[in-house]
């Protein structure tokens, strides 16, 4: 029973999402609705002409407001030009400055134009420009938009103009406006929307009726023109897949014969352009979107059952889910989930291409993927618990030591670490760029050619007693003494460097025959104290180790190819390892980030196993002598006679510090000069 809490918790969580319907939901659903509407691809309406008041007709006018016979002569030459009906949705609150009124009043008097008034919050009386309508049913100013005042056109303006209508939008709880009222509220009483204004004066009448019910608004009419069922709150949700031939009012075409033209002010800083499911679109070609819909009848909707249907599928799809994930093979239940998921987004997008009905598929989707993925979930981690021992559920990300030692005392699983010397040792690939070139775009290739790399490398580390840490890209961390005691940790950190190495040479000489190129390596060893311990949290953690030592490491690591060597190692471990190997100071160097500096060497091998003498040796400490003593061109001299010894493997090394030195005979160092180089890389 403990397989089915989790799945059908989330499937109540998910129902009571859709009963609530907070505001995540609600614009996921808009979000999704959008996207369904984008996809209906776009139309030109031709029956729409714009026509913008845009830079262009302000360069040639003068600034906005003009005087109002040039508004004038512009409906004038409009209507000339055959339009059927001019829109202007600009408010003629003012009296012209110029005195001009007459003239627009004429205008109107002879040619039909619907103009606009606006609904304000400001404090004024609540006056708009009232128009003939019959409302048949309870009252609805209190379920409309509203607005406790409007701003009317100036009264001889409003007479003679064919109609005057609000130019109001309603933005969804995102912003985006989606959804257009036909009807605003100002105070007590209501007034049609200059869409629906211009719908009445296309029409002929004079007058509109308002059919209202307990809810809101039910339906609108205009004699003449088919029923407009509302949203009790008059609102219809129109389509905006439209597109309109546009022009310049300074660049109007020659016809217009029929078409309704929408002059409007779109130039930059008069117009604020309005976020729809298209896009931002101009306050006019919102207009011009709401009309067209209406008149193409392509207006969308919700279905009023459509919450109901929704919660349905998603309780009945939800225990199906549960069944599949708990009781059917999963990858049998993984394709039969896919049924009600394709067929919720099928339906859906099927119901909005042909119906223009509106059905989310989202939140169901949402809700039929969570609770699948959690009864799988829940299914999963029973069986793992019951099929699975102590060393199978560790081994996958634990050392085999750290294995045994958990099974021995299994209180080590708890977060935490104690404080232990550790040597850790980093390495690297060298050339991948020429290794990558060489696979091209063949990525199988060069992940086998990786994971052969590895694998050669990573043997040495395990054979030698190491906790191989992790991979890092195409580099490794590996540590001694930890979980088990290395007395010899530095040493065997060692050993293993040069094994690498060897077998490195090996790996190379197999894959040359292949034709791949060569691989190079870096290497850098730091003995200190750190941390050690399972670090992680609650539900995922691993066995290694932090602290200022294992970064150090890192930065050995790093500098092995500025220094033109295979290897380095620190202090610490050169200490522990002097008496067997054969070691080189190489600097005394503060890595990045760190200020103080610390002395650096590399082995190059057991001393029986190096081509030297002891008078090599001694060259090595004079210049290294010389070279902190300021005595650069002493320092030069000795790297020079260096060159060829210990077998050619400093040859590289030499050449950087000669060119080091002579940079710095001319680098004006302070009298106080420390001789601590200081990286600028990692």
């Amino acid at each position: 029973m403990k397989k089915y809490v989790l799945a059908l918790s989330v499937l109540l969580v998910m129902i009571a999402l859709k009963v609530l319907d907070p505001w995540p939901v609600q614009v996921a659903r808009l979000k999704y609705f959008d996207f369904l509407e984008r996809q209906a691809g776009v139309s030109l309406d031709d029956s729409i002409v714009l026509a913008n008041i845009d830079e262009a007709a302000l360069r040639k006018h003068g600034q906005w407001p003009w005087s109002r016979d040039i508004v004038a002569e512009y409906i004038q030459e409009i209507s000339n030009r055959g339009a059927a009906l001019i829109v202007a949705p600009i408010l003629f609150a003012e009296p012209d400055r110029a005195g001009k009124d007459s003239v627009l009043e004429q205008a109107f008097r002879e040619h039909p134009v619907v103009i606009a008034q606006v609904p304000t919050t400001q404090v004024r009386e609540p006056y708009a420009r009232p128009r003939g309508s019959a409302l048949i049913g309870p009252p609805i100013a209190d379920v409309l938009p509203s607005w406790p005042g409007a701003i009317a056109p100036l009264p001889r303006l409003a007479e003679e103009a064919a109609g005057v209508g609000m130019v109001a939008t309603m933005p969804e709880p995102d912003g985006v406006v989606r959804r257009s009222p036909m009807l605003v509220a100002v105070g007590d009483k209501f007034y049609p929307s200059i869409t629906f204004e211009t719908l009445r004066v296309l029409s002929g009448e004079i007058s509109f009726q308002v059919r209202s019910n307990e809810a809101g608004v039910e339906v609108l009419r205009i004699p003449g023109q088919p029923l407009m069922y509302t949203d009790p709150n008059s609102r219809v949700w129109p389509s905006r897949a439209f597109t309109y031939d546009s022009y310049s009012v300074t660049d109007l075409p020659e016809h217009l014969s029929g078409k309704i033209v929408i002059l409007s002010l779109t130039a930059e800083g008069f117009s604020n352009p309005v976020a729809t499911s298209h896009g931002e679109m101009l306050p006019g070609t919102v207009i011009a979107t709401d009309l067209s819909s209406i008149l193409n009848q392509v207006l969308l909707v919700r279905p009023a059952e459509a919450d109901f249907y929704e919660l349905v599928a998603i309780l009945l799809f939800g225990l199906v889910m549960v069944f599949l994930a708990i009781r059917v093979k999963l990858v049998l239940a993984g394709l039969l989930f896919l049924l009600p998921v394709s067929g919720l987004i099928a339906f859906s997008w099927f119901a909005h291409s042909y119906y223009f009905m509106l059905y989310d598929a989202v939140l169901p989707v949402l809700a039929l993927l969570l609770v699948f993925g959690t009864g799988a979930f829940s299914r999963a981690l029973e069986e793992f618990r019951l099929k699975q021992q102590i060393k199978k559920q560790f081994g996958t990300y634990l050392s085999p030591a750290m294995v045994e030692k958990l099974q021995e005392n299994p209180d080590l699983l708890k977060l935490g670490g104690e404080e232990r010397e550790l040597s850790i040792m980093f390495t690297d690939v060298r050339g991948f760029t020429a290794i990558s070139e060489h696979y091209g775009k063949d990525v199988q290739g060069l992940t086998k050619i990786m994971n052969r790399y590895m694998t050669a490398m990573t043997a040495s580390i395990l054979r030698n007693e190491g906790t191989l840490d992790k991979y890092i890209g195409d580099a490794q961390m590996a540590f001694w003494n930890a979980p088990l005691d290395d007395k010899d940790h530095a040493k065997n950190a060692v050993k293993t460097m040069l094994e690498m190495l060897d077998n490195l040479k090996e790996f190379n000489d197999e894959i040359a025959k292949e034709g791949v190129p060569a691989f190079g390596m870096g290497l850098g060893i730091n003995t200190g104290t750190v941390v050690v311990g399972n670090m992680g949290s609650d539900q995922r953690f691993d066995y290694t180790c932090l602290g200022d030592s294992v970064n150090l490491a890192s930065r050995l690591e790093g500098q092995s190819k500025p220094y033109g060597v295979s290897n380095v190692i620190g202090t610490l471990t050169y200490r522990y390892v002097r008496e067997e190997y054969l070691c080189l100071a190489l600097d005394t160097i503060a890595v990045k980030g760190k200020k103080e500096g610390v002395d650096i060497y590399t082995v190059l091998g057991r001393p029986e196993d190096i081509v030297h003498v002891k008078m090599d040796l001694d060259m090595h400490a004079n210049m290294m002598k010389s070279y902190k003593s300021r005595r650069f061109d002493d320092a030069i001299y000795y790297a020079k006679r260096l060159k060829g010894c210990f077998g050619g493997k400093m040859d590289a090394y030499y050449a950087m510090w000669m060119e080091r030195c002579e940079e710095l005979k001319s680098a004006g160092l302070p009298e106080n000069w420390d001789g601590v180089y200081r990286a600028t890389s990692k």
